[in-house]
């Protein structure tokens, strides 16, 4: 029996979300890729519903690359509620306990927020996306199940008060993947001794992708098929802020058949993104590859010729 064909246009690219509130990263996948009638798309990891921003959506060939987006620093701007604990760490879930917050000053809180900054472990929440046996843990929160989980290293680079009010304040957070803002707030209650979590949060970048760079669901519904397309940023931009490899045709070609390849003036070590001359003496994005010990770089991911 032949392989299904895919319904949809065959479109590439990624679009740079700003997903709202109130749905998952999923459902606001699924409502984007409708719009395009693309026939391949994916996301780059998850915003719970509470939380808004930059989400990028893969299309096509850029679904090859996404697991470098969610491989990406990410930052985060979070409204902290003070004195008030919930089993999701959120504004979503049940509240659990809540206690009088004491007088905390500027000195105190930073002090706290110390403890915070740079390399740290977590313990991942009961209700992140992170899967256990093929099971999503949120998955068995909602069921009364929870499973043990081993604390993780994550790197915090900024952790910043924006203002505060009341018993609430504005973090600013600059990390590495595999950060839980909400684990991060109910830490930080907890040392501060009141409890806390986390009543508001907006993704302002992910990776080399910035806010101010996003769309709304609302303007693609409002737009022709033709604007919106023009929206979608090229497949290489996922890895835009690596080294750029430049290879000549001939190269190129070796490089596409999985060869590796020397090349004058590459980087020493690391991955890097490759560009190909083409006969119209322009260059043209066509994968990543990877600086081997021998110097020569590798084919490690390439977009379809």
């Amino acid at each position: 029996m032949g392989r299904r064909s895919r319904k949809g246009r065959n479109i590439s690219g990624i679009l740079l979300l700003d997903k709202p509130m109130g749905i998952t990263s999923n459902a606001a996948l699924q409502k984007v890729k409708r719009l395009f009638n693309a026939c391949k798309a994916g996301h780059t990891g998850s915003l719970d519903p509470l939380a808004t921003g930059v989400l990028p959506l893969c299309f096509g060939e850029a679904t090859k690359f996404s697991q470098f987006l969610l491989d990406a620093d990410k930052y985060y701007r979070a409204r902290i509620r003070l004195g008030i604990t919930t089993d999701s760490g959120d504004a979503d879930g049940e509240v659990t306990e809540t206690k009088p917050v004491p007088e905390i000053d500027d000195e105190e809180l930073e002090h706290v927020l110390d403890n915070y900054r740079g390399e740290i472990t977590q313990v991942p929440s009961m209700f992140s996306a992170l899967k256990v046996d093929g099971q999503p843990l949120y998955k068995l929160a909602r069921q009364g199940v929870e499973v043990e989980r081993e604390a993780r290293p994550v790197t915090i680079y900024e952790l910043e008060v924006q203002d505060r009010s009341g018993d609430e304040f504005t973090l600013d957070v600059r990390c590495s993947k595999g950060t839980y803002v909400r684990t991060l707030a109910e830490d930080i209650g907890r040392d501060l001794g009141c409890g806390a979590h986390v009543a508001g949060l907006r993704r302002l970048a992910a990776g080399p992708f910035k806010i101010e760079e996003t769309v709304s669901i609302q303007q693609l519904e409002e737009w022709p098929e033709e604007e919106r397309d023009m929206k979608l940023q090229p497949v290489g931009a996922a890895v835009k802020d690596w080294p750029a490899v430049e290879l000549p045709e001939v190269t190129a070609s070796y490089f596409r058949q999985g060869q590796p390849v020397q090349v004058a003036n590459a980087p020493t070590n690391g991955w890097v993104s490759i560009f190909a001359e083409t006969p119209g003496s322009n260059v043209e994005f066509i994968g990543v590859g990877e600086i081997q010990d021998d110097g020569l770089v590798a084919p490690r991911r390439l977009i379809a010729s």
